[in-house]
């Protein structure tokens, strides 16, 4: 348990702050870096700043997850997103990884296809962004959408096959593993949700068709690169971009059971409180899925120092996925370690294309005053 004090010997031993063998990577501690779009990979090409911002907020035996990178170019959906899917792109990743590689860290990639979710000034006219379904996204602050194209049957080996090329690209970038995007709206989890995917076929309807996609991206990536290096995120009770589900519970437990077939390395899971303002914390709970889920159980959002260290300690997570508190504290983990005071984040910096500004200025605990 958390003890009380701000000294470094006294907090050294906080739940959070405790080693974990994460498959074949022994972490020293349990506090990750979530994926977190940062929109600055002009023309989808990982920028030499990211070296420093992901160096910044790299310890020794830490986790990081790289900002969603696009699985194909029709995977595209916001502006200055990295890519993954061509070779300049690999060789643009390359020394972001091994700068995370020389500090020690193990960084995994986020593998990512948009979907419907994608800005009408990023494609030219007569193009459709593909979907589950045909049904429109209403933008939302200022934003456009460009009407779906609902998927046929016979193409969605193929996109299928993008995640696989994207992860074997992923592998020859340097990262130790992928992260499959399944959640927050984005394509997977439009076939996921039941308030969305309105499909007839054998990808529609039942729980079992609509988790058909994902499922047989988990396997397609697995048989590429090895299922010990592949993990997913989740989001059953996000409704983010209009994808919501009616029977949340059921899709998160049916899609941990399901994947223990796999044998992936972790399963990342959105917190229902960060969706649910009008709801007690108590009204959904990711325990049933941590349970039915054999591997490393990850948890995102809303954490802090306390009730991150609670669910370690009280064994609802093996690790925690922080994201706003790791962008404004690039030594984060060394502030939990003392429990020393966090620079606030700016949110209206969080997706500016600038190369510095909001990304890589945040102080660390020794210069700031």
């Amino acid at each position: 348990m958390e003890r009380e004090g701000s000294g470094e010997e006294e907090t050294k031993q906080i739940p959070l702050l405790t080693p974990y063998k994460l498959g074949t990577f022994q972490l020293s501690h349990r506090i990750v870096l979530a994926p977190l779009t940062r929109q600055r990979s002009y023309d989808t090409i990982p920028q030499p700043h990211a070296i420093l911002y992901y160096s910044q907020r790299t310890t020794k035996g830490g986790l990081l997850i790289s900002e969603a990178a696009a699985v194909s170019e029709t995977a595209q959906g916001l502006p200055h997103m990295p890519g993954i899917w061509r070779k300049e792109q690999v060789e643009a990743w390359k020394p972001i990884a091994e700068s995370v590689h020389d500090k020690g860290g193990v960084f995994f990639c986020q593998l990512w296809h948009a979907g419907r979710v994608s800005l009408q000034d990023l494609w030219p006219d007569g193009y459709y962004p593909v979907s589950s379904t045909d049904k429109v996204l209403v933008g939302a602050e200022n934003l456009q959408f460009k009407p779906p194209r609902r998927l046929n049957t016979d193409e969605i080996p193929h996109i299928v096959n993008d995640f696989r090329l994207a992860a074997k690209n992923a592998m020859e970038a340097g990262f130790d593993g992928v992260e499959i995007h399944g959640g927050f709206g984005y394509l997977i989890d439009q076939f996921l949700k039941d308030q969305v995917n309105d499909r007839t076929d054998r990808y529609g309807g039942s729980l079992e068709n609509r988790c058909r996609f994902a499922l047989e991206i988990v396997e397609a990536i697995s048989n590429e690169i090895g299922g010990d290096r592949v993990g997913i995120r989740l989001s059953p009770f996000s409704n983010y971009m209009e994808a919501g589900d009616s029977d949340p519970n059921a899709l998160g437990l049916y899609m941990a059971e399901a994947l223990n077939k796999y044998g992936i390395l972790y399963c990342h899971m959105a917190e229902p409180r960060v969706y649910s303002y009008e709801e007690t914390p108590e009204a959904h709970s990711l325990k049933p899925m941590r349970m039915a889920f054999r591997g490393t159980f990850i948890v995102n959002g809303g954490y802090e120092r306390e009730d991150g260290n609670k669910a370690v300690d009280e064994n609802h997570a093996d690790l925690v996925a922080y994201g706003r508190w790791f962008i404004s504290n690039p030594d984060l983990p060394r502030r939990f370690e003392l429990n020393a005071p966090l620079n606030k984040y700016d949110r209206g910096t969080f997706y500016t294309s600038d190369p510095v500004i909001g990304y890589t200025d945040y102080p660390f605990l020794e210069t700031s005053s």
